[in-house]
């Protein structure tokens, strides 16, 4: 059987797919700031991806491959050449607002995308031997919103919980989950599957709801929330979750899957209202009114789930991970960090992402 990684046989070369995204651009930089990996970042560069979030490392051990994981020829060509010990596979289609008008998009991306990523390594680990096919691992970044929703007093989701998926996002996260799983077991692919809770931090894509917020209530426009506010999220800090990923790769049994949660609940309504707080306290507006004077509710989305929350005890019992950021402070610190690069969060906010803004929010009718 397959043990986890010794800390001398660790992973030193590691293809990163989607890594100018939000989550993948913390984990880069986490990595080249803490070790000496040499890292090489696939990503097709679709919108919410941006190369200049990691430009300043080029040339050093961090190296940019464009390039899609639904391309085969790219894919054959690119692993035997770079010969990665590890894949760490972010890339994907993640806005649950997306998958409802655009689905397709997703099942590209996420679910046969996924596919030819994980027959690209089949092979590539196949043509290994000894230490190197032994120490290799590939690492699939998934979501709890494949287990579908919560009640209020239902416990949180456990890796052995029925999967749900109630958006095609979610179900297209879960048909990737599904095929890492099986390319384990059919193949012995030594793989390892997470699914983690709401991230929020630095470099997140400002549709989603953390930095759409605090770019809204600078520009003194209207913070929409939907429905009632009342969906509940387990939100967690993005250099925890980066840290997690490091923890399951170096330490995790191939084949067995991990949840990464924040023990943060907060529900949408709390989560606006503590930025709008923040916001009160560091950069008052001019108008002297409170930030939450601008909250308004529109028209919930479809299917919305009302709650997620992972139970993470398997990951801290076995592998000795835990969340180091609370809430507060984690917000407290992603705020400064938006306010100290407004260059960046106005940059990409622009063209195509404004006629999204208009489409999803403001043409919905107020409550």
């Amino acid at each position: 059987m397959l043990k986890p990684l010794s800390k001398i046989a660790g992973p030193q070369r590691i293809l990163v797919t989607g890594g100018c995204g939000f989550i993948g651009t913390n984990y880069i930089r986490r990595q080249l700031a803490q070790s000496f990996r040499e890292i090489f970042n696939l990503d097709k560069c679709t919108y919410a991806a941006n190369p200049q979030n990691l430009a300043e490392f080029e040339g050093s051990n961090y190296h940019f491959l464009r390039g899609d994981i639904c391309d085969r020829a790219r894919l054959a060509e690119l692993l035997p050449r770079h010969r990665p010990s590890a894949i760490i596979h972010f890339a994907a289609e993640s806005h649950v607002d997306r998958s409802i008008t655009g689905p397709e998009a997703f099942l590209d991306t996420n679910t046969v995308g996924t596919f030819r990523l994980l027959e690209a390594a089949r092979e590539y680990w196949s043509s290994l031997d000894g230490p190197d096919k032994d120490n290799f691992r590939f690492l699939h970044v998934s979501t709890d919103e494949v287990f579908g929703s919560l009640g209020p007093d239902d416990p949180a989701f456990e890796e052995n919980s029925p999967y749900q998926p109630n958006s095609p996002y979610a179900a297209s996260k879960a048909a990737s989950d599904h095929l890492v799983r099986a390319y384990h077991h059919t193949y012995g692919l030594p793989t390892l599957v997470t699914n983690c809770s709401n991230n929020y931090g630095p470099y997140q894509f400002p549709e989603k709801l953390i930095p759409l917020v605090i770019r809204r209530a600078l520009c003194g426009e209207s913070l929409p929330i939907y429905g009632d506010g009342l969906n509940v999220r387990d939100w967690l800090f993005v250099g925890d979750h980066c840290a997690a990923i490091d923890t399951v790769l170096q330490s995790g049994l191939p084949g067995e899957t991990y949840n990464i949660g924040g023990n943060a609940e907060r529900n949408n309504r709390q989560v606006v209202e503590t930025i709008c707080g923040l916001l009160d306290d560091l950069v008052p507006s001019a108008s002297g009114r409170p930030y939450r004077s601008q909250i308004t509710f529109v028209k919930d989305r479809p299917g919305h789930d009302r709650r997620y929350a992972v139970n993470a005890a398997k990951i801290q019992q076995q592998l000795g991970w835990r969340p180091t950021c609370n809430f507060e402070d984690g917000m407290r610190w992603t705020l400064n960090w938006y306010l100290a690069n407004s260059e960046w969060l106005n940059r990409i906010a622009s063209g195509d992402y404004q006629n999204w803004i208009a489409s999803n929010y403001e043409q919905r009718a107020a409550l």
